[in-house]
């Protein structure tokens, strides 16, 4: 009974071998554990100023002006951002 290695997180190559602990990527170079799969994971999960996780279609209140990139305007204070 085998486990399948996972594709490389950077590249998505599937050539990836395991050495040890480690998997690596010939194609990229990168090594990368299952437990550092596990944190970026984790920390993919995005929340609000209260903690509490954000998910497709959320609407939020901005709590501080925000600049628009390549723009002069900003987005005010206050301002009500449906289905984010």
């Amino acid at each position: 009974m085998t486990t399948a290695i996972p594709n490389c997180p950077q590249c998505d190559s599937e050539y990836t071998y395991e050495d040890g602990g480690l998997y690596i990527c010939p194609m990229c170079a990168y090594e990368w554990t299952n437990d550092t799969l596990e944190a970026a994971a984790e920390q993919a999960v995005i929340r609000d100023a209260n903690g509490n996780p954000l998910q497709d279609g959320d609407t939020v209140s901005v709590i501080r002006d925000l600049k628009i990139k390549g723009s002069s305007q900003m987005i005010k204070q206050g301002t009500k951002v449906k289905n984010i």
